[in-house]
């Protein structure tokens, strides 16, 4: 059909023609169908990403101590001496308790030490008794022998040494020998704690301390009656309070007593001779 100079096709009738597209409706009704949700709770998750309710756990707990009624093994036998909370008991001691101990071991004839402290020894008196003795000897020491050499107007030299020496010495002698006297009171039948023996053995070096600052009397005779003294002070404030545990040992209790004594003199001269003796070079 022709109008005017344009030609109309009717483009259902041709090949290959894209079919006009009708008009999309106005509406569209979306329906939806009942869909079951499901919640699931929370999980047990711990950390400090996770959000949840109970605190974040370091990644490393070895130290951590389990808490009561929790589900963690508690650590017996030999492996609960490696840890702090086996020492911590025996150094929660009160001041007052402290003073009375080192009373005790000034006035040793009373004998009374051992029945105090069989229930609850300390370490805590013992440490700084030693570690005390050790700083005292080494000034004290150090002093004695700077006077002594600008009195003679001779040139002074630090001796380092003397604090090794004196460390070695205390620590090792509150160490080793009350862990031989507990090996021995073993095998004779008559054990006695070693904590408690730690305790004895530490509280008796107290009476070195005055002794070492007195050494500073630039008197020889003085200097031998006061480590002369104070050995027999710690020597009978210990051989005391084991004499009645000891007697338990049988016939040999009299040569476990005397051989403690004479530690304890021994120690004395050692001290006499190396801190108490001056000599200027």
């Amino acid at each position: 059909m022709m109008s005017g100079n344009y030609t109309s096709i009717d483009n259902q009738n041709v090949a290959g023609s894209v079919p006009a597209v009708a008009d999309p409706p106005s509406h569209v009704p979306v329906k939806f169908s009942d869909s079951n949700l499901q919640t699931f709770p929370p999980s047990g998750a711990h950390g400090k990403i996770s959000g949840a309710r109970g605190p974040p756990r370091d990644a490393d707990d070895t130290f951590s101590k389990p808490v009561s009624g929790s589900d963690e093994p508690q650590q017996s036998g030999w492996f609960r001496s490696f840890t702090i909370a086996a020492y911590s008991p025996y150094f929660d001691v009160d001041t007052s308790d402290v003073l009375e101990r080192i009373k005790d071991s000034l006035f040793p004839f009373k004998g009374s030490f051992s029945e105090k402290t069989v229930d609850n020894p300390d370490l805590y008196g013992p440490f700084w008794i030693c570690t005390t003795l050790i700083f005292v000897a080494a000034s004290i020491g150090t002093f004695v022998t700077y006077i002594a050499h600008k009195l003679q107007n001779k040139e002074w030299d630090y001796d380092i040494n003397l604090v090794t020496w004196s460390a070695g010495v205390f620590y090792g002698y509150v160490t080793i020998v009350p862990l031989a006297l507990y090996i021995i009171l073993k095998y004779f039948s008559a054990p006695s704690g070693f904590v408690h023996l730690l305790c004895l053995y530490g509280y008796s070096l107290f009476i070195f301390i005055p002794a070492l600052c007195l050494s500073v009397i630039p008197h020889e005779i003085v200097r031998w009656v006061i480590a002369g003294v104070a050995g027999f002070v710690s020597a009978t404030f210990v051989s005391l309070n084991l004499r009645n545990h000891i007697k338990s040992a049988g016939e040999s209790w009299f040569l476990i007593v005397a051989g403690i004594f004479l530690l304890q003199l021994a120690l004395a001269l050692v001290l006499k001779f190396y801190i108490f003796t001056v000599s200027v070079v």
